[in-house]
């Protein structure tokens, strides 16, 4: 029977060509806006670390002397993230500070370009899974001996060393000669979740937290010899006696990750937070013992609201565009049975039951959505190629994964059901004798 309906419904919908592509069109156009929209929230809410990010926390302790006893800063300053660090509490942990470096390559005809650096410590690569075409990451004993080693990004190796393998070469890095360990694969987390902070600060400008990761990775210690003077801090409760040198400055710049694998860890670690806490406040280091914060990866990327409020709104209002082309495929829909409804009242004297008729109507609706998916598909592929060229961090990334296409025709076929729905019913329920009257 589903078999009958279905060639009856193509039937049909040949039969009013002009007012089954106004349906399909309505329905692609609705999908294709909201289904774009949904694809770019999607990517910039998503996880950074799937299957990592249940057990990466962000520890923060409230380092200002004078602090109001809020919330604590979002970064720390140096001695508390060497103290935290050190003191080896976590399965891994790895510190980030970001800055900016000169860089020459000696054996190529380059000139010196300024490029982002992130100093971090061993554990990073490990920690979060950062995919090596070269090489390997650096030792805790590099860490501890200041080693001038660095990884670097797949996009500079190609851009020095066209894409061959540099481990072993030699780049020059401000005044200092430094050696590739290891060269990156591309990597490409959203968003770039190990730089995020302020983000609650930003009104809705959080683009830079979709930036590509850095071109130069470089052992935390050593740059605090190579880039020595150039850092710049998140905030400041006193003037640096040298700006840019901030080791012993009152000022918050260093970030601190640990990966803690259990609940019990977790537990044991937030003991450990205040216990440290309580022991600077009886240094005089520290004024709110208590407020320390230990939140996961996805808690910290939603504390600083990283999704754009933009993406958020036009992903609403896809949505509302689609309802109202919902609303006009129900009235093109009820004026397409309408216009069969003497051949419906027809198969109703010969015997067809209400839900036969129902049935019928509904597999229509379904060719509809259906077609209306395969034009909602074509118009998200479009969509997307044009945020690919839009000047926007996170243009690269706007592509329509497996699932998302799966959706399209979910959303297309239940739109399209749902359109139906009512016409269907009052077609079933329409007397004989009143469509008979028609003929």
């Amino acid at each position: 029977m589903l078999n009958y309906y279905l060639k009856v419904a193509l039937h049909n919908t040949r039969r009013n060509k002009a007012l089954t592509i106004l349906m399909v069109m309505a329905i692609a156009v609705g999908i294709g806006a909201s289904m774009t929209a949904l694809t770019v929230t999607k990517l910039l809410s998503g996880d950074p670390l799937p299957g990592r990010s249940q057990d990466i926390y962000y520890p923060q302790v409230d380092v200002v002397p004078e602090s109001n006893g809020r919330e604590p800063l979002d970064v720390l300053d140096y001695r508390t993230a060497m103290d935290l660090w050190s003191a080896k509490q976590a399965d891994q942990q790895t510190i980030v500070a970001r800055s900016q470096i000169k860089l020459r390559a000696p054996d190529t005809s380059l000139p010196p370009i300024m490029l982002s650096m992130a100093s971090v410590t061993a554990d990073f690569f490990t920690m979060f899974d950062v995919p090596l075409t070269y090489g390997k990451g650096w030792s805790h004993g590099d860490d501890e001996l200041r080693s001038r080693v660095a990884i670097i990004s797949f996009k500079l190796n190609e851009k020095l060393f066209g894409g061959a393998n540099s481990v072993g070469r030699i780049i020059r890095l401000g005044d200092f000669d430094v050696r590739i360990v290891g060269v990156m694969a591309p990597w490409r987390p959203f968003p770039l979740f190990y730089q995020v902070r302020g983000g609650r600060f930003a009104n809705g400008d959080t683009s830079a937290f979709y930036d590509k990761s850095e071109d130069v990775f470089l052992p935390f210690s050593a740059s605090l010899d190579v880039n020595r003077g150039n850092f710049q801090p998140f905030t400041c409760w006193g003037a640096p006696e040298q700006p840019g040198h901030l080791e012993s400055a009152p000022c918050a710049w260093v970030a601190l990750w640990v990966r803690l694998s259990n609940p019990a860890k977790v537990a044991a670690y937030n003991h450990f937070l205040r216990n440290y806490a309580s022991q600077q406040k009886a240094l005089g280091h520290i004024k709110h013992a208590e407020n320390t914060r230990l939140r996961s990866l996805m808690q910290w990327l939603d504390y600083n609201r990283v999704v754009p409020s933009d993406a958020k709104l036009q992903t609403i209002l896809a949505f509302a565009f689609l309802g109202i082309c919902l609303t006009n495929v129900l009235s093109l829909l009820s004026a397409k049975f309408l216009r069969h409804s003497t051949e419906t009242g027809l198969r109703r004297a010969l015997g067809a039951t209400r839900s036969a008729v129902f049935s019928h109507c509904m597999v229509e609706s379904a060719v509809i959505g259906v077609l209306g998916g395969v034009g909602g598909l074509m118009l998200s592929l479009l969509g997307l190629y044009l945020v690919r060229h839009q000047p926007v961090p996170y243009a690269d990334g706007a592509y329509l994964d497996v699932s998302m296409f799966w959706l399209t025709f979910a959303i297309s076929l239940l739109v399209s059901l749902l359109a139906g729905m009512l016409p269907a019913l009052r077609a079933a329920l329409m007397q004989p004798a009143t469509q008979l009257k028609q003929l």
